[in-house]
């Protein structure tokens, strides 16, 4: 009982570890640090998915075994899926990467114009409600 423990644990460390290095890579701003983190994130989702699909047993043919000893065909079904969907994610993200390295002679992911200039309207205006606040208490401290 206590090795079952120990595999689960173990296997709870490695998927927090999959898990932590692909988000923090997801979080960069190159796309290739993005498309490790893709690929780190999607190898933590299968492995989660084998691991929820319990420990391995017999083939679902049925009269082959009992019901009992049958695997759950569905969590395998769906890491076939999830690699698919991580296969396809990867070949976009790297045909990014590559139409950003022969544009703009790196892949860096840079701040939208449009976002720059929301920040910018939000600090002025930040900056104009402060101001007006300041001058208001000064008023109220003059009376």
């Amino acid at each position: 009982m206590t090795d079952d423990l120990t595999v689960n644990f173990t296997m709870a460390v490695v998927l927090a570890a999959l898990y932590s290095a692909g988000f923090y890579l997801l979080m960069q701003r190159s796309l290739m640090r993005i498309l490790i983190g893709t690929v780190i994130v999607g190898h933590g989702a299968n492995l989660l998915l084998q691991l929820a699909g319990g420990p391995p047993g017999r083939a679902p043919i049925l009269g082959d075994a009992a019901p009992e000893q049958m695997t759950d065909p569905l969590p395998q079904a769906m890491a076939l899926t999830a690699i698919v969907i991580t296969f396809a994610l990867t070949t976009f993200l790297l045909a990014l990467a590559y139409r950003s390295w022969v544009l703009l002679g790196h892949d860096e992911v840079r701040d939208d114009v449009e976002d720059r200039r929301i920040r910018r309207l939000e600090r002025r205006l930040a900056e104009s409600e402060d101001e007006a606040q300041e001058e208001e208490l000064e008023r109220e401290a003059t009376q």
